[in-house]
Parts: structure tokens; C-alpha cells; sequence
């Protein structure tokens, strides 16, 4: 088994996709990563914002967690319209583009693929970030093991979706499982006690209030709290990834998905209520996450506390998986519409888009590098697109709905969703704007302005090589065919022989550094001679002395010189390749072929072609 089957697995046929889709189980941990990992640092967001309230922040935990349910549950009835809608795979892009038209479409494509990107190199860096925070004697290494989990993901994700969906199963359902456990056992502790409950490790007093509850403060927790809610679009993105029927097993991911968040999101909310658990400041020594001190209150520090914090720490890391099955798809969507390059809708050897794997892998890789590991600066930027793909989304549905005919009840629930999402997508671009919200500001228009140039390119180079008709040849003239020649060899004959036989009018270049030449006292005898001996049209041999010993440059110069002189003639440069066995034998020859074939290419005109003429190395 060769290195890449071992890494990448054993090519698939076409034939072999109905083998390669997903179930719904599998669907969890493939498209639902992202969002049930945001239990983790949503109710943590929210409560850091509130830190300046003191104790009295943690008695707003409960209505703003309540609050980002009840948007969870509207986005959610609007997306299993979305999915029973567009089966092939509804994203914003797809619903926005069109009932709305292609620009809200390039604006949801533009705002989502931000959110994946960032999703990579938060999610990531966050769970490096709790590993070292567990053993700070790797913070040296957080930058390299950020590129090694993000170099793991990229290679299981290239293996296939349904590798992806089995490989993080079990970390997704252990995170789901343990973190359960806490939270039934914490809340029965709630219920045996009358609401107060004994913390087995006492959290952290919270610090003194220094603000008064104002409904500005209120609103930018709600804005923190709703990171929550990013990933949930991400199975309307991925329809076609599901066995048949897709509909079902999109709708019962999806329910599974948000029906575990909700019970997350909803435990963890009761817990620090009635256990008084403030969050930590997270720029403080000391600082500890809020499921830290959840854990440790409700089981101590234990075998479960250590289980559950070692799930949470997976799944942080793997949260990106579900931007890397999504983004491939998003790009495939708007390459198809020529608003990216067309190389993004092929599926690579293992029916995956791979090439959109490999973009999100070097702009996450970048990213991180860039911020050195530490992304905590880009949480602020969460929201923003998901949100407005949110809005998008649904305001595209009820056009759907209206110019469909669709029943009052369907425009109805994504009329209510298109209102909520654009309304929260408003609070948190403007409670966010200068934590860093405007970064997503600038760069949604410089990514529609991206996609808006490579389709202009797009219908240029389809204006230009539209058929205009029969064609009909512009002379009955044979080309004139020019041989490069270095040496006299095998190569250059065989060249030579093809020359001859695409026209009578060959003529041998040949580039003299120095007094000695030997091919112009060969020609006669190797060439000339015997073409003439057998009636063939004589070869010519033009030889350009060179006193600086430049090669390329005179072979250019005299084939422009030819084609500017024969303005209704076709010129053919035959260029002798030499195609070696092995890769490393590449560096053992000088490439000037490939270099005069990139010279010709950037310099020739339309008249000018190029054909390369192998020659297989058997050594």
C-alpha cells in the first residue's frame, strides 16, 4: 500500500457515492460539531459580559440563555423548511441566490465562508488552548500543535464525509454523554435540596459589582450568548451528504442537534444559577472556564470531572470538522455559478471536493500562524456571518413561499425567523463593532468584490471562445515549424521527424555560445543529405551566435522575428520534453523546455503554437 492510499485511502468510482453518504448518526459529529461544541464557550460569553454586574450578573443567566433558546428553536423550524425546500442542499447562498437575487446570494456565500474560516481557527486554538491551560508546559508548543490537530483534521476530511462522521463519533457522543451526566446529576442535586445545592469545589467568589444592569449591558451578553447558535445552518448546506431518503435524515440531524444544544445550553444555564458560578476573567491568572467550575461544583475533581474536561477539549478541537464539510460544498454551490475557480467543483479520489479542503486548510494554517495560535480576538467575529446567512436565508424562503404559493403557516415561520436573525444580527454587529465585528465589515465586500471579478473573467473568456460559426481556415498554408535544437541526439531527431510532418518548412534553431559548433558541420550529413535523398522538403538550420551564452531569450526573439515577418502564416515551435522516471530526476536536467514553453506562452501571440514532444526517460 503506497503512502498516499495509507493517508488519503484507496480511490473511489463515481459508482461508489450512494456507499459514501452518511446516516443521521454519523450526520451528528459531520455537520453538528460546531454547534453543539458552542455549549462549551456560549454560556461563557454571555457571562463574561456580565462580570460587572457581580453576583447579581449570574441572576441573568437564566432569561438571556432562555432568550438564545427561543431564537435556536425559530432558526431551527425555518431550516426543516429550508431542507424539505431545496433537498439538493439549500444553504443561504442557494435560497438567498435564488428568491432574492445573486447579490444577497454572493453576500450569504461571502459572510458564510468567513464564519467557517474563523470557525477553523477559533475552534482549534481554543482546545489547544484548554490542553495547555491543563499542562502549561506545551504553551510553547501552541502554534505547532494548532497546525498538527489542523494538518489531522484536513487528512480525515479528505479521506471521505462518511470517514469524517465515523472518526469523530465517539468524541462527540462522549462529550454529549459526560457532559449530560453533570448536568442531570447537578440538576437532581437542585431538586433534593429546594434550589441549593452544596458545591463539592466551591467556585470562585465573583469580583465586586463596578456597573448597574443596563439594558445596552443586557443586550451584549445576549450578542455574546448567541455564538451558540453558529453551525446550525450547516445541514441545510449538506443535504446530498445523507442517504435516501435525504429529506428524513436531514430533518432528524438536525432535530438531534438542536435538541442536545437545547439541553446544554439549558442545563448549564440552571447550574450556574443555582450553584452562583460567575465567570473568570480570562486575561486574569486564575481564570477557569465556566464548565470547569460546572464540573468540579456538581462532581468534584474526579475521574468524571477529568473525562468530561477531556471531551470538552476533543470536541473544541474537532469543532472545525464541520466547516471543513461545509466549505467544500459552499464553494462548489458558487463556483458552479462561475463565481469561483471551476477546479472547486471537482470531487477528488475520494468523492470529496477536495480542493476546497485544501483552501480552508491554508487559510486556517495562515490564520493561526498569523495570531501565533491565539485566536481569542476572533470570537468576536463569530456571530456576524452566521447570523446574517441566517437572515439572508430566511428572507429568501418567504420569497419562495409567497412566489410558490406556499401555505400561510410556511411564510409565516420563516417570515419570523428573517425578523429575529436580522434584528440579532443588528445587536451584535453593533454590540461587537468594536470588539472587532468590523473586520467582518471590511471583509464581506472584499470577498464579494473577489467573486464579482472571477465571474466577470469568467464571461469574458466565454465572450471570447463563443464558436462564431462553421469554421472555415484562413489559409490553406502549412505552418511554419521551428525546432529548438541543443545537441544532435535521439530527442532532436525525433522532434525533427514530427516537425516534418506537420509542414514542408522546418527550420532548426540552434543557439552557438562559442567558436566550436559542432551541429552546423553535422547538419548536411545527419539532415540535409539524407531529406534531399529521399525527396523531403530540406530542414533549414539557423544558427544564432550568442556571445553572452543566453539560450532562451534568442530562441524568443527569433520566433517573433518569424511570426511579425509571415503575418498570414501559423507558426509551430516544436519543443523537445524530456519526461524523466522518477521525481528526483527532475532537478538533474535543466527544464529549459518547460522554461521556452513559459517564455513562448507569456510572450507569443495567437498565432503561435506550442507542442511539446516527449521524450520518456528509461533510466
Amino acid at each position: 500500500m503506497g503512502l498516499v492510499n495509507l493517508l488519503f485511502g484507496r480511490p473511489l468510482a463515481s459508482s461508489e457515492d450512494q456507499g459514501q453518504r452518511i446516516t443521521p448518526t454519523q450526520g451528528v459529529p459531520t455537520f453538528g460539531l460546531d454547534a453543539l461544541s458552542s455549549a462549551a464557550y456560549g454560556p461563557e460569553a454571555a457571562l463574561t459580559i456580565l462580570l460587572f454586574l457581580g453576583l447579581a450578573g449570574v441572576r441573568y443567566v437564566v432569561p438571556l440563555t432562555g432568550a438564545v433558546i427561543i431564537l435556536l428553536l425559530i432558526v431551527y423550524f425555518s431550516y426543516r423548511q429550508t431542507i424539505a425546500a431545496y433537498p439538493s442542499g439549500g444553504g443561504s447562498y442557494t435560497v438567498a441566490k435564488e428568491n432574492l437575487g445573486p447579490g444577497a446570494g454572493l453576500l450569504a456565500a461571502a459572510a458564510l465562508m468567513i464564519d467557517y474560516l474563523l470557525n477553523v481557527a477559533v475552534g482549534i486554538s481554543a482546545g489547544i488552548g484548554a490542553l495547555v491551560s491543563a499542562v502549561p508546559s506545551l504553551q510553547k508548543h501552541t502554534l505547532l500543535l494548532c497546525l498538527v490537530v489542523l494538518a489531522i483534521l484536513s487528512i480525515v476530511n479528505l479521506r471521505g464525509v462518511r470517514e469524517a462522521g465515523s472518526a469523530f463519533l465517539a468524541p462527540t457522543y462522549l462529550f454529549v454523554g459526560t457532559l449530560g451526566v453533570v448536568i442531570l446529576i447537578g440538576l437532581f442535586r437542585v431538586i433534593m435540596t429546594g434550589g441549593h445545592p452544596h458545591a463539592l469545589v466551591p467556585p470562585p467568589p465573583p469580583p465586586a459589582a463596578t456597573e448597574a444592569v443596563g439594558l445596552w449591558l443586557l443586550l451584549r451578553a445576549f450578542a455574546s450568548g448567541c455564538t451558540a447558535l453558529t453551525g446550525v445552518e450547516a445541514v441545510s448546506n449538506g443535504v446530498q451528504a445523507f442517504r435516501e431518503p435525504v429529506i428524513p435524515a436531514a430533518h432528524k440531524t438536525l432535530s438531534t442537534i438542536v435538541l442536545i444544544l437545547t439541553g446544554l445550553l439549558a442545563g448549564i444555564a440552571a447550574l450556574v444559577y443555582y450553584y452562583g458560578i460567575a465567570a473568570t476573567d480570562p486575561g486574569q491568572p486564575g481564570y477557569q472556564s465556566v464548565l470547569s467550575m460546572v464540573t468540579a461544583a456538581v462532581a468534584g475533581k474526579g475521574v468524571l470531572y477529568g473525562l468530561t474536561m477531556f471531551s470538552v477539549l476533543l470536541v473544541l478541537c474537532l469543532s472545525a470538522n464541520t466547516s471543513f464539510a461545509d466549505f467544500p460544498r459552499l464553494c462548489r454551490a458558487v463556483a458552479i455559478d462561475n463565481y469561483l475557480p471551476h477546479s472547486l467543483t471537482a470531487r477528488g479520489r475520494r468523492l470529496v471536493y477536495s480542493q476546497g479542503i485544501w483552501v480552508l486548510t491554508i487559510l486556517a494554517a495562515i490564520l493561526l500562524i498569523v495570531f501565533g495560535g491565539v485566536t481569542d480576538r476572533l470570537i468576536p467575529l463569530f456571530a456576524v456571518g452566521a447570523f446574517l446567512a441566517f437572515t439572508l436565508s430566511q428572507a429568501g424562503m418567504v420569497a419562495h413561499w409567497w412566489r410558490n404559493h406556499g401555505s400561510a403557516h410556511h411564510i409565516l415561520i420563516n417570515g419570523i425567523g428573517a425578523v429575529a436573525t436580522g434584528i440579532t444580527v443588528l445587536v451584535i454587529a453593533s454590540a461587537k463593532f468594536t470588539e472587532g465585528a468590523w473586520v467582518v465589515v471590511l471583509l464581506i465586500p472584499a470577498v464579494i468584490l473577489l467573486m464579482t471579478r472571477v465571474h466577470r473573467h469568467y464571461e469574458l473568456v466565454a465572450r471570447e471562445i463563443e464558436a462564431k460559426g462553421r469554421p472555415i481556415p484562413r489559409s490553406n498554408l502549412p505552418p511554419i515549424v521551428i525546432v529548438p535544437i541543443e545537441s544532435w541526439n535521439a530527442v532532436t531527431e525525433k522532434t525533427l521527424r514530427f516537425a516534418m510532418t506537420l509542414s514542408g518548412e522546418v527550420q532548426g534553431v540552434h543557439i552557438a555560445c562559442d567558436e566550436d559548433d559542432s551541429i552546423t558541420a553535422e547538419w548536411q550529413s545527419v539532415v540535409a543529405g539524407p531529406a534531399q535523398e529521399a525527396g523531403f522538403p530540406v530542414p533549414r538550420l539557423i544558427t544564432l551566435h550568442s556571445p553572452y551564452r543566453m539560450v532562451l531569450q534568442p530562441v524568443v526573439d527569433y520566433v517573433l522575428k518569424v511570426e511579425k515577418e509571415n503575418r498570414h502564416r501559423v507558426v509551430a515551435v516544436a519543443i523537445a520534453t524530456m519526461m524523466e522516471r522518477h521525481w528526483y530526476h527532475y532537478f538533474l536536467h535543466n527544464q529549459r523546455g518547460e522554461a521556452l514553453t513559459a517564455m513562448l506562452l507569456l510572450r507569443g501571440d495567437r498565432r503561435i503554437n506550442i507542442i511539446n514532444v516527449p521524450w520518456y526517460l528509461l533510466a
